[in-house]
Formats: structure tokens, C-alpha cells, sequence
């Protein structure tokens, strides 16, 4: 594992002094490089929190990953620069009357102390692109809007859409994750067993790849469309998103199948 080649692969040339300037331009470059996604659930290859294994995964076999991953990842990089990180877990979803769960949460993110703190997340998909203060407030970032808040001992952020999550200030070690990383790709009720997930940011919006259908947001609005075949499929997941994912014909069928059977539960 070596922190030079981390940086080839999202394109950071940038300083390395171990400060707010340094800690958003690594965040942003990681997010814009690297894409949030879940195939290897789909070509039943199981998805570890052993960070050597996420390395050779991202850095030098150019895939992307989801929380435990790209958070894991990134907060190695972090401590290799320099800076004071901390793992966090947090609960997406959680309605303030269900109860915490025990252990680690299903969401991984990074709490990175400087004259104050940051909070830091490169592995909720849709979140934000530079790091936020970890302070009540409503923080805009081009055209998205996110807030943090503080109830019931616990911060709750909110994205900008969707579901967004709540957590403490507890320390943890990336192992702690291990049971809730099994459960997610393994559960038949899990989101991430039901459909195949690409999520990477654009320097003013985002692209989405949700089974077969692709959606791109940026200041002007939001263009959506159907992928009907594989070669489409396949471009959109080489030349869009930078991956380059084995056994695209086998996700491409399950994807493909789970699109068909969701046009006829529609009528």
C-alpha cells in the first residue's frame, strides 16, 4: 500500500500539508476519480473490509466501492498525510423512535479533528463532495443542500436526497464494520442485494446508475434514460463511470431481468 499510488488514482498533485485546504481538495479528487458502486455483490464476489484487499481492489485494479470501502480507504490515505482521523459508525434511515443498534451502524464515515472538526464521507453515493464542518448548519455545495443537526445525544445529517443518516462520536476500528458489511451484501432484504448501484460526482452534479437506468443531474436539470442492451451498458460503465468490472455479461442479465420484472409490477 503506498500512498503515492493512492494519489495517482484520483489524480492528486497537490500539497500534502496536513490542513483544510489539503484535507477538501484529497476529499473532492477521491469522489470525482473514484466511483461509489456494488457490482461485485452482483457477480457474488464478496466485499471485505480488509483494507490491503480494498487497496489492490481500487487503487490498482480501478474499481470503486461502497462506505466501508471508500471511507476505509480514505481514511488510510488520511492518516498516511498526516491528519488526525477517527472511524465513525452512523445508521442510515433511522427514524429517531426506532432503536440504535448494537455495534458498529450499516454507514462508515471519517471524523477528521483540525482547529475543529470535519466530518468526512466519501461512501454515501449522493452525499457531499468536500468535507463539512461537524457543527449544526445548513452547508450548500454548487447545487445541493445538506444540513447537520444535533438531537438526542446523536448528529443527524440530511442530504440532499434521499434517506440520510445519524451517528455518535465513538471510535471505531474498520473491523468493527465486518458484521454489518456481511449482512448487507448477503440479506435478501438488503438494497444492495436487490439492485446494482454506480454513483460518482461531477465537478457541478452527478451521474446515477441504478440497474438499467441512468440519470445525470447538473445545474440545468436532470436527463434520464433507459439502457436497453449490453454494449450500452458496458460504454456507460467503462467510459462514464472508469470501471473496469469482470463478468459484465452476468450483471448485465441479472440487471436486465430485474428491469423486466419491474416494468410488469407496474402494469
Amino acid at each position: 500500500m503506498q500512498l503515492d499510488a493512492y494519489l495517482n488514482r484520483i489524480g492528486y498533485k497537490g500539497s500534502l500539508t496536513p490542513d483544510l485546504a489539503t484535507l477538501t481538495a484529497i476529499h473532492r479528487a477521491h469522489l470525482l476519480a473514484i466511483t461509489y458502486e456494488n457490482l461485485d455483490i452482483h457477480r457474488a464476489c464478496p466485499v471485505t473490509v480488509d483494507l490491503p484487499q480494498i487497496y489492490e481492489k481500487i487503487v490498482n485494479n480501478g474499481r470503486g466501492g461502497w462506505c466501508f470501502e471508500m471511507n476505509g480507504l480514505l481514511g488510510w490515505a488520511l492518516c498516511e498525510v498526516g491528519f488526525d482521523v477517527t472511524l465513525l459508525s452512523s445508521c442510515v434511515g433511522r427514524g429517531q423512535d426506532e432503536p440504535v443498534p448494537e455495534g458498529a451502524g450499516d454507514h462508515l464515515i471519517l471524523r477528521v479533528d483540525l482547529d475543529k472538526p470535519y466530518l468526512a464521507d466519501a461512501g454515501f453515493g449522493n452525499g457531499f463532495l468536500e468535507p463539512i464542518p461537524l457543527a449544526e448548519g445548513e452547508y450548500q455545495q454548487g447545487i445541493f443542500t445538506y444540513k447537520l443537526a444535533q438531537k438526542g445525544g446523536r448528529w443527524w445529517f440530511q442530504n440532499h436526497a434521499g434517506p440520510g443518516y445519524d451517528f455518535d462520536l465513538q471510535p471505531h476500528q474498520l473491523t468493527d464494520f465486518t458484521p454489518s458489511s456481511n449482512h448487507l451484501q448477503t440479506s435478501p432484504e438488503s438494497g444492495f442485494v436487490k439492485n446494482t448501484v454506480c454513483l460518482r460526482f461531477t465537478p457541478d452534479g452527478m451521474l446515477a446508475l441504478r440497474g438499467a437506468v441512468y440519470k445525470a443531474t447538473s445545474p440545468q436539470g436532470m436527463t434520464e434514460e433507459t439502457v436497453d442492451n449490453i454494449t450500452h451498458y458496458q460504454a456507460l460503465l467503462t467510459d462514464v463511470f472508469g470501471l473496469r468490472v469482470p463478468d459484465t455479461e452476468r450483471i448485465w442479465e441479472r440487471v436486465w431481468a430485474r428491469h423486466q420484472a419491474w416494468l410488469k409490477e407496474q402494469g
